[in-house]
Parts: C-alpha cells; sequence; structure tokens
C-alpha cells in the first residue's frame, strides 16, 4: 500500500506543480539549471577528451593495440560523460536546486497549512548553514551505497540483478533527498531523520520509482519535492 502511495503522491506533487504558476516556475528553473550544467560539463569533457586520453595513453600506431586503444578510448568517454553528469546534479543541489527545493516545500506548506514551522530560536543564517551541511550526508550514502553493489555485481554472475537493485537504491534516495526536506528545515538530528527514512521507506521505494523512467524522470524530479511534502503534512505530522 505504502509502495503505491510513493507513486501517487508522485504523480499528485507533479500535478499540482503545473497547475500553480508559482511552483511551475520554480520546477522549471530546476529543471533548466541541471540540465544547463550538465550539457556545460559534458560539452567541456568531450571538448578535452583528446588531451584528456593522451595524458593516460596515447594512441599507439597501429595493430592490436589501436583496436584496444579504441575501446578504452570509449569507456573512457562513457565514464567521462557519467561522472560530469554527476558532478552537475551535485553542483547544482549545492549551489542552488537545495533551495529551489526547500523553496517550493515551503509553499506547499503555506498553501496546506497556511504556515511553516521551523525550530525556536533559530536565524536563517543558522538555517542556511545547516541546510548546506545536511546535504553532505544525504548525497553521499547513495553514491556509496550504490557504490559497493555495482562492485559485488562486478564479482557475481548476478551482474543485471546487481543493476536493477543499485537502480532502485539511488532511486530511493533521491526520493528521499525531497521526503526528507521538513525534517531537514526544522533541523531534525541526522539520525532521527534515518529513522523517518526506514519508517517511510515503501512509500519511498515507490515515490523514487518514477525517477527510473527515462526522459519523464527529470520532469519528475524536477516536482518532487512537492508531492514529498505533501505526503508529509498530511501523514507523518498528522501521526506525530
Amino acid at each position: 500500500m505504502s509502495l503505491i502511495k510513493g507513486i501517487e503522491y508522485n504523480f499528485k506533487g507533479f500535478l499540482m506543480g503545473i497547475k500553480k504558476p508559482q511552483l511551475l516556475f520554480l520546477g522549471v528553473l530546476r529543471f533548466l539549471v541541471v540540465l544547463f550544467l550538465a550539457i556545460a560539463l559534458s560539452g567541456a569533457v568531450l571538448y578535452f577528451h583528446s588531451q584528456l586520453l593522451n595524458y593516460i595513453w596515447k594512441m599507439p600506431d597501429s595493430g592490436m593495440l589501436l583496436y584496444l586503444w579504441k575501446i578504452f578510448s570509449w569507456i573512457v568517454t562513457i565514464l567521462l560523460a557519467s561522472l560530469s553528469a554527476l558532478i552537475a546534479y551535485f553542483i547544482a543541489q549545492f549551489l542552488f536546486c537545495l533551495f529551489i527545493m526547500d523553496y517550493m516545500s515551503r509553499k506547499v506548506e503555506n498553501i496546506i497549512t497556511g504556515k511553516e514551522i521551523y525550530p525556536d530560536n533559530t536565524s536563517k543564517i543558522n538555517l542556511f548553514i545547516y541546510l548546506i551541511k545536511q546535504e553532505i550526508p544525504r548525497a553521499l550514502l547513495p553514491i556509496v551505497l550504490s557504490l559497493i553493489v555495482m562492485f559485488i555485481g562486478f564479482l557475481t554472475p548476478l551482474g543485471s540483478v546487481i543493476a536493477i537493485i543499485s537502480s532502485l537504491i539511488a532511486s530511493t534516495f533521491l526520493a528521499w533527498d525531497n521526503t526528507d526536506l521538513i525534517p531537514a528545515r526544522r533541523m531534525y538530528p541526522l539520525k532521527q531523520r534515518l529513522r523517518l527514512f526506514k519508517q517511510n521507506l515503501f512509500f519511498n521505494i515507490g515515490f523514487g520509482l518514477l525517477f527510473l523512467i527515462p526522459f519523464f524522470n527529470i520532469l519528475f524530479l524536477s516536482f518532487a519535492p512537492i508531492g514529498a511534502t505533501l505526503y508529509y503534512i498530511k501523514h507523518i505530522d498528522k501521526n506525530n
């Protein structure tokens, strides 16, 4: 049931986002920022690709080594492109998108409850610093877990199954990026936020499933803070 509710609230957030002009603007802005950075970094990687490759391994003249060099070249290109996309996401997240996500969440909280709840005696500067600091473990944890799972996949014959599991882990933690917005804003400690994540694990899995759909995933990610905030206010706050 929680799994289906996760999918449902992702759709609810998307529909609410495209109906409310201010939320629509923020969602489109977030989409454009990530897209711009990804294209810029990928373009830089492609532009300097030959120079970077020559630093690692200069192109042989002919023979089997040339064939191996071409395969190696493609592998390096794919790895660098993937790395640039990852870096683009985190740069956007730290410098810009984190604040768009938080602002979207605040707007939804105001629309639904008529107010925003903050910890007592906390200045906006302290809250700003806290939001930056809390993003680090929230961003690193899914990367570490995904890399561990992928490494296990290389060592076992279950590579395709492991790849699916790794994708599910990544999408579930992307969902947590959004469902954790209110607890982070209220300055709950990481231990408490992880407990909330585990208590709502199947909701997060369901919420993140739509992030696995190519092309559509960018749109759902752009408006995900809305659905996650709706769920938190209507279900978690209500039960506490």
